[in-house]
């Protein structure tokens, strides 16, 4: 009895021991490991997997494993349903690259609009001293370019032979009167004569300051005064002493600088969301002066030589601080509408189209071209291709859009041709034939060597196969012209499993 003892202690020891072991090593139920790789998957062709490490048998590159973790988060997609411009990143990648995702979100704000803007004069304070007959310049006093004159100020002298005899009429019709007339009647006749005669004077340049001059003297002279019509700054002056001039000719050109415009240039496309009435901020380059200004109620507008439209705002120039031609900046706000925006950095613009890349879980990024809208700040409003809740790619874009490049150039130039599909589907080992001939060199082939090697070609839904890249490549050229040459042969369907 105590043998039997000493015998099954030892045993039953481990018999525990073998159990313990089992117990830590064994698989634990309703536990997965989230770094298991699940399969291998083509990079050029996410369609094609495998239980196994190995080369893609289209393209010669390895085979890259796809986890747990980067699939089980979203559900089982089907990467022939995403569409060509897709791309596989394994988790490891995202996160050397630093790749995230974030949802498209509806936003609406207000953002700025900088543009550089121009002084000039307000049209409707500016004035222009223009010859009205052919004459002389006498005299000239000494205001220049840039000067500041006053109403009334006294610019020049100038005469003209029509001076006098227009001067002599005016001053003769409030003297004669014709005898057989009434007094009261001879006084309407004066005052109409008189007002006759004075328009006239009016017209050769006499300023109603020199006509009432001409009343109370009853002198006639040989010159007409140039005065200032408003108070302001000349702009520029034509004449200088002893100088003839013609008929129409520009003496003296001012504005009354106290309000002023500024013209801005703006895109076609963003002229319509400036409405009268808008607010800006006009700011002198370089000094810490701002003035408020607002946009014009005119219409935009538009300059053919710089296919740009002219945005007109008005403002006030308390100090004459802004001259005309200087150049400002100016800050318009601009209210957006509500709309999906992503960031900037999302963004693939190359010029022809806008792209974004969509996470379509499991590992893949869709490739999405996009319209956009406004633009505020670090975001951009899209117009269309993308949906409310979509995810999408908003750090690492480029190196993204690299790595697409770089796994699916064949996918993309074939595809786009609408001529080749490289991608070889699996096949029954069944349908493939015994041998087959190299249609660019015309040499025997095992079919199962050539689709091990990568070296096939579906072209119009039937498959070739190849001795070698060379003569791959060579197909690729022209196929029509290696097909012509050997039309009877005959060609392999694919059937799927």
């Amino acid at each position: 009895m105590r043998k039997a003892a000493y015998i099954a202690i030892p045993v039953l020891m481990l018999l525990c021991f073998l159990a313990g072991r089992h117990y830590t090593h064994g698989p634990v139920s309703g536990i997965e490991n989230p770094h298991r790789i699940l399969y291998y998957v083509d990079p050029m062709h996410p369609a094609y997997k495998s239980d196994k490490p190995g080369i893609a048998p289209d393209c010669g590159m390895p085979l890259e494993p796809v986890y747990a973790d980067a699939a089980g988060h979203a559900g089982n997609v089907d990467p022939v349903s995403l569409g060509r411009e897709v791309v596989s990143i394994s988790p490891e990648q995202q996160q050397l690259i630093g790749l995230r995702v974030e949802p498209v979100a509806e936003s609406a704000g207000t953002h700025q609009v900088r543009v550089l803007g121009r002084v000039v004069p307000d049209e409707a304070r500016a004035y222009r001293i223009n010859a009205a007959t052919d004459g002389y310049i006498q005299s000239v006093f000494n205001y220049t370019t840039g000067s500041m004159v006053k109403k009334n100020d006294e610019l020049a002298t100038f005469g003209a032979a029509e001076i006098m005899t227009a001067q002599q009429s005016f001053l003769g019709s409030t003297v004669r009167s014709p005898e057989t007339r009434s007094e009261v009647a001879s006084n309407d006749w004066r005052t109409q004569n008189r007002a006759i005669y004075a328009s006239r004077l009016r017209a050769l340049g006499m300023s109603e300051i020199q006509l009432k001059e001409l009343g109370d003297s009853a002198k006639v002279t040989d010159t007409i005064k140039v005065f200032s019509p408003a108070t302001g700054f000349i702009l520029a002056r034509n004449v200088s002493p002893g100088q003839r001039f013609e008929k129409g000719a520009e003496l003296y050109r001012l504005a009354d600088l106290s309000h002023v415009w500024i013209v801005a240039d703006i895109n076609e496309s963003d002229a319509h969301t400036f409405r009268a009435g808008t607010l800006a901020i006009v700011t002198l380059p370089n000094q810490k002066k701002s003035f408020r200004a607002r946009v014009s109620e005119v219409l935009p507008q538009f300059d053919s030589a710089t296919r740009t439209m002219k945005l007109r705002l008005e403002v006030a120039n308390p100090g004459f601080i802004l001259r005309p031609d200087m150049f400002v900046d100016v800050e318009l706000s601009v209210h957006n509408p509500a709309g999906l925006t992503v960031p900037v950095d999302a963004l693939l613009d190359s010029g022809m189209k806008k792209r974004v890349f969509v996470d379509r879980s499991n590992g893949f990024f869709e490739s999405r071209e996009v319209e956009t809208g406004w633009r505020s700040g670090n975001r951009v409003q899209v117009v269309s291709g993308l949906a409310p809740g979509d995810r999408i790619v908003v750090s690492g874009t480029f190196l993204v859009d690299s790595e697409s490049r770089l796994k699916a150039p064949q996918q993309r130039a074939t595809e786009d041709s609408g001529v080749h599909n490289t991608a070889m589907p699996k096949m029954n080992a069944e349908a493939l034939p015994a041998s087959a001939e190299d249609p660019s060199c015309k040499m025997k082939v095992t079919p199962a060597e050539s689709a091990a090697a990568g070296n096939t070609e579906v072209y119009r839904g039937k498959a070739y196969y190849f001795c070698s890249k060379g003569c791959l490549t060579k197909f690729h050229g022209d196929p029509e012209h290696y097909l012509a040459s050997n039309p009877e042969k005959p060609l392999v369907r694919l059937t799927q499993r």
